[in-house]
């Protein structure tokens, strides 16, 4: 593996965007791409991106479909799927790959991860987080997931799900590709739906979402259920 190809999928982040875009520029400035697809924002998402992306894309909207849609424009070996408001660690992409492919090669993985809230509890949720998906073997997206080209394809891509898109792909590549690589640096992702909701309030939602998809409840009603009434277009969240 030679190159990386970030994807980063959005709706209405231009401000996430202005922030973060930046941190990436030695990665792009190493040979490796990124690549920003819009599910329709209607914000300065578009020129948030000047000069700092090799792909705009915009799609139908729904993270599985635009990170699908990132995947099928990207030229790297291996694709890493970013959220907007997620911060890669101070590492170098040839420290990643370098990890992939060595004594023990790994079809894919994920980076454990900080939560950006200072309150302890967030201390805990992230723990707990991060060993739960070390002993599952199942990412979620604020984890960073990143998988071989060639692996992903095999997968099938994302499952076209309004929700728990993460969770599906993660159980594909472990019958498929086996255990992921599971890098204990972190990431740095936004607390900001736990600190607008509440914290007991979204970890109790989101145990139940995930017991619930187990337990085989459509996504869409669990996409209703996290979202709430916000408007939504062919069952995706649009504001």
């Amino acid at each position: 593996m030679k190159n990386i190809s970030i994807i980063i999928p959005v709706i209405n982040e231009a401000e996430a965007l202005r922030a973060n875009l930046p941190l990436l520029q030695s990665w792009r400035g190493r040979g490796h791409e990124v690549i920003v697809v819009d599910g329709g924002s209607q914000d300065d998402s578009l020129s948030a991106c000047h000069g700092l992306v090799d792909h705009f894309l915009i799609s139908a909207a729904g993270r599985a479909r635009q990170m699908n849609a990132g995947a099928a424009v990207a030229k790297g070996d291996l694709l890493l799927f970013l959220h907007v408001d997620t911060v890669l660690p101070d590492m170098s992409a040839e420290s990643l790959l370098h990890r992939m492919s060595g004594s023990r090669s790994y079809h894919w993985g994920r980076f454990d991860v900080r939560l950006s809230g200072s309150h302890l509890a967030f201390r805990v949720i992230e723990s707990m987080m991060n060993l739960r998906s070390r002993f599952s073997g199942v990412a979620t997206g604020d984890q960073a997931i990143f998988v071989r080209r060639t692996t992903f394809d095999n997968a099938g891509a994302y499952a076209d799900l309004p929700l728990m898109e993460d969770v599906q792909l993660s159980k594909t590549l472990l019958t498929l590709a086996g255990r992921p690589l599971c890098l204990r640096l972190r990431v740095h992702s936004s607390s900001r739906r736990w600190e607008k909701h509440g914290i007991v309030r979204t970890v109790c939602l989101m145990w139940w979402l995930r017991l619930a998809f187990v337990m085989g409840v459509a996504p869409e009603r669990l996409h209703a259920q996290y979202y709430g009434n916000k408007q939504t277009r062919n069952g995706r969240q649009i504001t």
